[in-house]
């Protein structure tokens, strides 16, 4: 499913923000074992762990979710994320092209 991630390493107490075209398992997976090379920042830990996953239209769409998480710089929005759907609709939504 193609999307935008948040992952939580409780080792860094730090979120990671991605997007992908893969199962989101197999990605997990990939940044746990260091697939990614040694000098990313996911390298650092091996816990991450699946903290909030927002489906987009395509891949485009899901770089742009990811760009305006981190955009914000902001760990209490990443919260708000997961607390509140409506900001995650609203989120999704406003960073759809329109046609």
């Amino acid at each position: 499913m193609i999307g935008c991630y948040i992952l939580f390493s409780n080792q860094l107490q730090k979120f990671y923000i991605g997007a992908t075209q893969e199962d989101i398992s197999i990605r997990i997976d990939k940044h746990n074992l260091g697939t990614y090379g040694k000098h990313r920042f996911t390298a650092s830990a091996n816990d991450w762990v699946l903290f909030l996953f927002l489906p987009a239209q395509d891949y485009p769409h899901a770089i742009r979710i990811e760009r305006k998480i981190k955009s914000m710089k902001s760990t209490k929005y990443i919260h708000d994320l997961m607390k509140y759907s409506e900001l995650q609709e609203k989120l999704v939504s406003n960073t759809r092209l329109s046609r």
